[in-house]
């Protein structure tokens, strides 16, 4: 089984489209992106604390224009998180919080969801192992591929969509909860921030790596793989990577003809 996920979803959007539950009940194993039982182990988050920051003391003072910092500064006071604290974060992982519709405390108040945590804890409660496509150290180099200055032009631009068009993250939960696939890998691609510049480290070249430890590991037991929803369609997505393989795939269920995200 192949699911798409959204990682960070509003509690009142989150949902899971019928067949779910009963094809995570029939997996033996649960697969992620990443290894959730390295995400949760704090001696792993520790040790890998230092690769969130920039290398040679660089901060984003550093890569911005005096007045698009004071944009960046002044988005994230008004979220209450104030600039300096993450001043040497690789500005990637700031753009992660720079939607206005990002409660950083969502997931422990219970305004917000992740599919992964969700799932991870389905896996612990029916005693399923669970393991990772990558690691997150390998998670954590890939953003060290796109230069730092270029990573904050999409932390600036980003920000001033948010603020002048709307959400990005609310219009990425609409497509989702549509469950339509490739208007995903769309929006990835025409993403005004410049990340579709970076598709091919970011999305494509990733799922090429996952396609035969995917095919090792359902040759050998039922597995119920739940990788990021922008994963699955497009030329290069999972689902037609698995077609040029030989699978078939088939959805488990649709609406109006549009392709489930699982």
């Amino acid at each position: 089984y192949v699911y798409g996920t959204i990682h960070i979803i509003g509690s009142d959007d989150y949902f899971l489209p019928k067949g779910t539950l009963s094809a995570i009940d029939a997996a033996d194993e649960v697969i992620f992106e990443i290894d959730m039982n390295e995400m949760t182990d704090m001696t792993s988050q520790m040790g890998l604390l230092k690769d969130i920051f920039m290398n040679d003391d660089k901060s984003l003072k550093d890569l911005l224009s005096d007045e698009d910092y004071k944009v960046v500064s002044a988005h994230f006071e008004k979220m209450g998180l104030p600039l300096f604290m993450f001043e040497r974060m690789k500005p990637m992982f700031l753009t992660v919080f720079a939607s206005t519709d990002f409660d950083p405390s969502g997931l422990q108040n219970g305004s917000m969801k992740s599919y992964e945590f969700e799932f991870f804890e389905m896996a612990a409660k029916s005693g399923k192992p669970v393991s990772g496509l990558e690691t997150i150290a390998f998670q954590m180099g890939i953003f060290d591929k796109i230069p730092y200055d270029k990573q904050a032009e999409m932390l600036v631009e980003s920000i001033k969509n948010s603020d002048i068009g709307g959400s990005e993250l609310a219009e990425m939960v609409q497509v989702y909860k549509n469950q339509n696939i490739d208007a995903m890998v769309s929006m990835i691609s025409d993403d005004d921030s410049g990340m579709g510049d970076y598709e091919d480290i970011l999305v494509d070249g990733r799922n090429k790596n996952w396609i035969p430890l995917m095919m090792d590991k359902m040759k050998m037991k039922q597995i119920f793989f739940a990788v990021g929803a922008g994963h699955l369609g497009g030329k290069n997505g999972v689902i037609n990577l698995l077609k040029d393989q030989g699978y078939t795939l088939t959805p488990l269920s649709n609406t109006n003809g549009t392709p489930k995200s699982n």
